[in-house]
């Protein structure tokens, strides 16, 4: 499982011309399930960017989780994560999950952060979205449950 964090100001997903979900301080996260990703994976990743320190404290350090801030967190599901670009110019997408599989896994990712204490906006699950965001630093971490230690 794949997760692009960027720690914004402000950001939002739009699904037919209507603002599907939104945030001001706290992280914006795309999510990309992988083939053989399971709830360990989930799990892992959600607790990761739970506590992940990436706010500043007041000696600009960053030292600060988003449960510490108490800020938001936008979650969308972005199978165009696991594209494969290595040996062609179109990526191959043979390594992302099913939808099936991965609508679950996203949805344990966004159940999981939310019991973390973090309040989560979701974007929609297949649909063709607009993401609106201001990267605040700019600051943008990867989380790979694959590359753990």
């Amino acid at each position: 499982m794949r997760l692009v964090v960027q720690r914004v100001t402000e950001a939002s997903v739009t699904v037919e011309n209507e603002v599907v979900g939104s945030i001001g301080n706290g992280l914006m996260v795309l999510v990309g399930v992988e083939q053989e990703d399971t709830e360990k994976d989930a799990i892992y990743c959600a607790d990761k960017l739970s506590k992940l320190r990436i706010f500043e404290d007041e000696n600009g350090k960053m030292n600060l989780s988003v449960i510490d801030m108490q800020y938001d967190a936008l979650l969308v599901s972005q199978f165009t994560l696991l594209g494969d670009a290595r040996g062609q110019n179109r990526p191959g997408f043979t390594q992302a999950a099913g939808p099936e599989e991965a609508d679950k896994l996203y949805e344990l990712v966004c159940k999981r952060v939310t019991d973390n204490g973090i309040r989560v906006q979701k974007g929609v699950f297949r649909a063709h979205m607009q993401v609106a965001l201001v990267n605040d630093g700019p600051v943008t971490i990867l989380i790979d449950s694959r590359k753990r230690f």
